[in-house]
C-alpha cells in the first residue's frame, strides 16, 4: 500500500502535469495586466511549474509528517542532473561557442546541394541534435534552439511553423544522443546496469536514430521551404552588431575546454560546478568577446528539473509495478506514452530496477522513452532548456503544450518505426 506522502506526491504530481498544460490561460492573464499580472506570470512560467509544486510538497511534509522526513527524504534526492543542465547551458549558450558551431554549420550546408536557407536549417535541425551524442543532449538543445531563434524564430510570424520545428526539435534531441552511452538522460541511468557501452548503443540503437532524424529533418524543411525563403540569409541586426568585434580562434578554444570539461565531469557536481565558476570568472575578464551569460535561463531550467526530481522520486509505487507488467510490445508503447507525463529518465531508472528482464525488454524500455521526449517539455530533460531559450518568440510568450504535442506526433511516428524495425 502506498503511503500518505506518496499518495499526496502522486496527486501534486498529476496537478504540475495540468497546470504545465494551462500556462497559455496564465500567460493570456498576464498580458491583461491588473493587479494580480506579476501572479499570473509567475504561474505562466512552466520552468516553475514542477519547483512550486514539489516546494508544497516540502511543505506538506515538514507540517504534517515531521521536518526529520523532509530532510531524510531532501537528502535521498540526486540533483545532480538539474546542477549538470544549468552548467551546460550557460557554457553551451555563450558567443564563442555558439560562433564556433554557426561557423560548422555553414561549412557543413555549404557542402549540401540546396539552397543556402533550406541547408543552414537542415543542418540545424539534423547534425546538431546528433552532435548531442558527443557533447550531451543539454548542450545540443540549448546550441540548436540559439541558433533557431536568432536564424528564424525572430523573424518569422509563421506560428505554425514555430510549432513544427519545435515538435522536431525535441523529438531530434531525444533520440539524437543515443549514438553513446553517456549523452542522453534515459541512456545514461541505465547503461551500466544493463552493461551497454558506446559499441552497443551505436550498433543498437545509433543508426536507426541516424536515419529517424535526418527523416524527420528532411520532412520539416521540405514542409518549411515558403517560411524558410521568406528570411534573408544574413543574420539579424543586433547580431551584426554583436559580432563587429571577431572571437579570438583562442577564446573559442578555451571555452571549449571548457564545455568539454564539464561535459567529462557530468556525475561529479563539485567538479563541474568548480569549472562554471571558472569559466564565469574567465567569461567576465574578456567581457568584451561575450553575450550575457543565460545565468537566469539556466537556474530556471534546473528548478524545473530539480522539482521534477523531488515529485518523480514518489511515483515508483506506481510506475515501476505497471512497467514490470508489460509484454515487450507493449512496453514501449507504454513507455513512449508515460514519458509525456513523467521524465524519461526517471522512466528508463524505474524499468531497470525491475529484476529478471530480457534484452528485448530493456530495449523496448528505452526505445519507447527516447522515442516520446519530444512530446511534452517534461518528457526529456533537455527540453526545458529549448523551451526557455524560443518561448518568447511564440505569441503571449508561451508555447501551447497541446500544439506541441500535435507537432512531434508525427517525427515521434517516423522514430517509433524505425526503433520497431527487426534487427
Amino acid at each position: 500500500m502506498p503511503t500518505t506522502m506518496e499518495i499526496v506526491a502522486t496527486v501534486l504530481f498529476a496537478t504540475a502535469i495540468i497546470h504545465t498544460f494551462s500556462v497559455p490561460v496564465f500567460a493570456r492573464l498576464a498580458n491583461k495586466g491588473g493587479p494580480h499580472a506579476g501572479l499570473w506570470h509567475m504561474l505562466s512560467e512552466v520552468e516553475a511549474v514542477f519547483g512550486v509544486w514539489a516546494f508544497i510538497l516540502m511543505v506538506f511534509i515538514t507540517v504534517f509528517i515531521g521536518v526529520d522526513k523532509a530532510i531524510e527524504y531532501m537528502d535521498s534526492r540526486n540533483f545532480t542532473e538539474p546542477a549538470f543542465v544549468f552548467a551546460i547551458m550557460v557554457v553551451a549558450a555563450s558567443r564563442p561557442i555558439l560562433e564556433m558551431v554557426s561557423k560548422l554549420v555553414k561549412l557543413i550546408a555549404a557542402i549540401l546541394p540546396l539552397r543556402n536557407e533550406y541547408a543552414m536549417f537542415f543542418v540545424t535541425m539534423s547534425v546538431v541534435p546528433l552532435f548531442g551524442s558527443l557533447i550531451t543532449e543539454p548542450a545540443a538543445m540549448t546550441l540548436a534552439a540559439l541558433l533557431l531563434r536568432d536564424q528564424y524564430f525572430k523573424r518569422s510570424g509563421r506560428a505554425g511553423f514555430k510549432y513544427l520545428t519545435l515538435g522536431v526539435l525535441f523529438v531530434n534531441i531525444s533520440i539524437g544522443g543515443v549514438l553513446t552511452s553517456y549523452a542522453a538522460p534515459p541512456v545514461l541511468m541505465v547503461a551500466q546496469t544493463f552493461n551497454w557501452d558506446t559499441a552497443f548503443m551505436a550498433s543498437t540503437f545509433g543508426w536507426r536514430a541516424a536515419v529517424a532524424v535526418i527523416i524527420n529533418a528532411a520532412l520539416l524543411t521540405f514542409i518549411s521551404r515558403a517560411a524558410l525563403a521568406e528570411a534573408p540569409e544574413s543574420i539579424p541586426q543586433e547580431t551584426q552588431t554583436k559580432k563587429r568585434l571577431d572571437v579570438p580562434v583562442t577564446v573559442m578554444m578555451i571555452h571549449l575546454v571548457f564545455l568539454i570539461g564539464i561535459v567529462l565531469s557530468a556525475h561529479h557536481t563539485a567538479i563541474f560546478l568548480g569549472m562554471l565558476m571558472m569559466f564565469v570568472g574567465y567569461a567576465t575578464a574578456y567581457n568584451k568577446y561575450q553575450n550575457p551569460l543565460m545565468i537566469r535561463e539556466g537556474l530556471m531550467v534546473g528548478f524545473f528539473l530539480a522539482g521534477l526530481v523531488v515529485l518523480g522520486g514518489l511515483q515508483k509505487w506506481w510506475l515501476q509495478d505497471l512497467l514490470g507488467g508489460m509484454s515487450p510490445m507493449a512496453l514501449f508503447v507504454g513507455s513512449t506514452a508515460l514519458t509525456a507525463i513523467t521524465d524519461n529518465a526517471a522512466l528508463t531508472y524505474l524499468g531497470s530496477l525491475v529484476e529478471g528482464t530480457s534484452d528485448v525488454w530493456r530495449y523496448m524500455l528505452v526505445a519507447g522513452a527516447v522515442t516520446g521526449g519530444g512530446l511534452t517539455v517534461i518528457a526529456n530533460a533537455p527540453n526545458p532548456a529549448g523551451f526557455s531559450i524560443l518561448k518568447g518568440t511564440f505569441p503571449d510568450g508561451a508555447i501551447s503544450p497541446l500544439r506541441l504535442l500535435l507537432s512531434a506526433a508525427v517525427p515521434t511516428l517516423i522514430a517509433a518505426v524505425m526503433f520497431l524495425l527487426p534487427v
